[in-house]
């Protein structure tokens, strides 16, 4: 059986230089001369900028201090053994006390760091509802099934926010307070708590339900808070342009962290007297301990870092570019040379014959 021309005409491509592939095209020829500067230039160039990164990473001031509780650690071990591996006391709080010899340059952010602490656990990491998280009225009352075993209250009701993560809240609150002169009162820095999340996480992806004869509370009517949380989500934060699913602490919280030892923004310094960092002086740390992380052999710190053009501490990324920088020269070194002795090989060859 055959088909006719009509039949083979409709199957077949346009009679055009592109459909028959009949286009120009090029294809470079790599040569020795052509392939050689490359690997050198490429390897100059992430040799420079690997060394302008790692140099940039070290200039970047931290101070950091390590508030686990761990006995004989400092005064927060009081906190951490009377929680015993559970929450402490409400009212538990402890101190730490440094000095500063001279300016610690700003803008400066104050970071907290979790280790031990897997937040990229597969069933973890799902365990959210994000249509919840955007402010849906449905799924505000029925959360997915992933939130499980935090989907539902011992009562019945679902949990708002619902999931593994939320319930996993990071609670402790720090205050930091500044003592001039030698001798002389402590006076309260002032922290700034706004602008620390993502802004497509803070204006996109996270969203209240709609008010309720515009009360947040009555929002979320029918539903529990997490099991771990002191207070329901809607009673977050005095301030309602931060409470509710739009908390900020909340929100940077439900960024997981993809190694198990991460930071995450608290708080910046930038306001009033300290716009240009901390002057030098005594310094105190009020801590409000109330999260555990001894159970799971998790440790807790607080930093304090100053920024660079490239962002944060990060002294891996300038020692990665040097890496391959290097690699890209000694490459180009082991194709030289044999280069050359093959060259001169083949100009032998071609003598003797």
């Amino acid at each position: 059986m055959t088909w006719s021309a009509t039949a083979r005409g409709a199957h077949q491509p346009d009679n055009t230089a592109f459909t028959q592939q009949r286009l120009p095209a090029w294809q470079p020829l790599l040569s020795a001369g052509i392939a050689l500067p490359l690997f050198f230039c490429a390897g100059l160039a992430f040799i420079g900028l690997g060394l302008g990164l790692y140099y940039s990473s070290n200039g970047i001031k931290e101070l950091e201090y390590d508030y686990t509780g761990n006995p004989g650690t400092g005064n927060c071990s009081v906190c951490a053994q009377a929680g015993q591996g559970r929450a402490p006391p409400p009212s538990c709080s402890c101190a730490w006390c440094f000095a500063l010899p001279e300016l610690f340059q700003g803008p400066v952010y104050l970071y907290y760091e979790l280790s031990n602490f897997y937040q990229n656990n597969r069933r973890y990491g799902v365990s959210r509802d994000d249509a919840q998280l955007s402010g849906l009225p449905s799924a505000l009352h029925h959360p997915v099934n992933e939130c499980a075993p935090y989907q539902l209250s011992a009562a019945g009701l679902p949990i708002a926010p619902c999931g593994a993560i939320a319930n996993s809240l990071f609670n402790d609150s720090f205050s930091l307070w500044h003592q001039r002169q030698p001798g002389g009162p402590y006076v309260e820095v002032p922290l700034d708590r706004t602008g620390i999340a993502w802004w497509t996480d803070y204006h996109v992806k996270f969203r209240n339900p709609p008010l309720v004869n515009g009360s947040l509370a009555l929002a979320f009517q029918g539903t529990a808070p997490p099991p771990n949380w002191p207070r329901p989500v809607y009673d977050l934060s005095s301030d309602p342009n931060n409470t509710g699913f739009i908390n900020q602490d909340f929100v940077v919280w439900m960024r997981t962290a993809a190694l198990p030892t991460f930071r995450k923004l608290y708080a910046r310094i930038r306001q009033g007297n300290y716009s240009a960092g901390l002057p030098r002086g005594a310094y105190c740390v009020n801590i409000i301990y109330n999260y555990p992380v001894r159970a799971f052999g998790g440790h807790k710190r607080l930093i304090f870092s100053s920024i660079s053009w490239m962002g944060g501490k990060n002294p891996f990324l300038g020692i990665a570019y040097l890496v391959v920088g290097s690699l890209c020269i000694l490459t180009g070194f082991v194709m030289l040379v044999v280069y050359i002795r093959y060259q001169d090989q083949n100009d032998e060859d071609e003598d003797e014959q």
